[in-house]
Formats: C-alpha cells, sequence, structure tokens
C-alpha cells in the first residue's frame, strides 16, 4: 500500500474515532508525508499510529496525538505559531499547512524551538524535503523561555511534558491566543488548553498523555 493510502487509512480511521473533526487539520494530515519526518529505517512504520523513535531520547508523537494537539490549538491561516520541542518537524509541517499554505492570502509562520542540535539540522532537513522550509523557522535554543523576539504569538504549543506552564510563554502568547501544553510529573500529564482574553487566564483540562520531559529553566532539569 502507498503511503498516500496509508495516510488516509489512517486519518479516516481518527475522524471515525472522533478524534478529528475540524476540516482544515483534515487536511492537514491527509497531506503532509509523515514518512518524510521520521528515520529512514523506520519509515515502513511511518503510518502505524504509535510514536516512533528519532534519536537523542526523543520521538515523534503518535498521529493521534498529533490530531488531538492541533485541533486544540485550533490554528487558523495567517496565525504565527510557536512549538516548543521541534523533534523531527512533523507537527510544525502540521502547522504551517494550516497557517500557511491553505489560504494563498494568509500567510502564518511558524516557530519551533528544540534544544538538542541533531534534531534542529534532522527537522531543516525534513521540513525542507517535505516543502516547509519557507513557512517554518527552526531555532536551536530553550524552548521554556520562549522566543521573545517574534512574540507576541497567537497560538502556542509545547509537545514536551512541563512541571507548570513556563511563565515566559504566558508573557508571550498574544491577547486572544492560545497555549496547549502537557502538565504534569515525569510519567503522566494532561492536557491544558489556556486561552488569553482581556489579559486574562481560562484554563480547561484535556486528555491524559505522556511526553518526554520539557528541559530547561522553566522546565526539568537535565539530567547530569
Amino acid at each position: 500500500m502507498s503511503f498516500e493510502a496509508q495516510r488516509r487509512r489512517v486519518v479516516e480511521f481518527l475522524v471515525s474515532m472522533g478524534y478529528l473533526r475540524n476540516p482544515s487539520v483534515i487536511k492537514a494530515l491527509l497531506t503532509v508525508p509523515r514518512e518524510e519526518f521520521v528515520p529512514a529505517h523506520l519509515r515502513e512504520y511511518a503510518y502505524v499510529d504509535s510514536p516512533l523513535p528519532i534519536g537523542h531520547g526523543q520521538t515523534i508523537s503518535a498521529i493521534h496525538m498529533v490530531a488531538i494537539m492541533t485541533e486544540e490549538l485550533n490554528p487558523l491561516p495567517g496565525d504565527i505559531v510557536l512549538e516548543i520541542g521541534t523533534g523531527s518537524g512533523y507537527q510544525a509541517a502540521v502547522l504551517a499547512e494550516i497557517v500557511a499554505k491553505q489560504d494563498p492570502g494568509k500567510r502564518g509562520h511558524v516557530y519551533t524551538i528544540e534544544r538538542i542540535p541533531e534534531l534542529v539540522e534532522f527537522a531543516k532537513r525534513n521540513l525542507a524535503r517535505a516543502g516547509y522550509g519557507d513557512y517554518v523557522s527552526v531555532i536551536q535554543g530553550d524552548g521554556t523561555l520562549g522566543y521573545p523576539e517574534k512574540a507576541p504569538f497567537d497560538k502556542i504549543i509545547v509537545t514536551a511534558a512541563a512541571p507548570d506552564v513556563p511563565k515566559p510563554l504566558i508573557d508571550q502568547l498574544a491577547d486572544g491566543g492560545r497555549l496547549v501544553i502537557p502538565v504534569g510529573d515525569l510519567y503522566f500529564q494532561r492536557l491544558l488548553i489556556i486561552d488569553k482574553v482581556n489579559g486574562k487566564l481560562h484554563k480547561r483540562y484535556g486528555i491524559e498523555c505522556v511526553f518526554v520531559p520539557l528541559i530547561g529553566e522553566y522546565g526539568w532539569r537535565e539530567k547530569s
């Protein structure tokens, strides 16, 4: 079965299970080639709905988790998005497909921060090969500090587990914006969705989940 056919099959399954409802997110997941964002020796498993290792103790999220987080974030054409935890670049590509490519008249952009230099380069190669290099900027750094140079952001998404919400991310969220982040301990988290409305924060919890730890000044400390 071709990658395109496998992609369609898994998206149709996620729609049938209720994970996917937003037409723009469905279109993005049907469009972005996940096989370009996994290590070469794992390409045949690109459409298995499971996390896959990408090296350096990190993973590419399961397809259903990308679907859920993207739906919760609700990115819109023209949005300026900050992602914390680039990994292989797949989530950034899905976001870029929505905010920068689906409506040619509204070209948004995705800024994504990754702390591991080798993954920064891996993600850049993947994004360029898949056609998203012009829509995503990959920055090496401490994601818990955000990216003040381009703030405020319409949407912020964190793809690693935090003990609490890093204050810089709250500060860099635009009024009317939304932040989605897994919060909890090292072994178990829940998605936290935060909307900033007239300077006030409105919080609600989503699904239970398990992510790799968010390492940084406002996250977990790296093991020595």
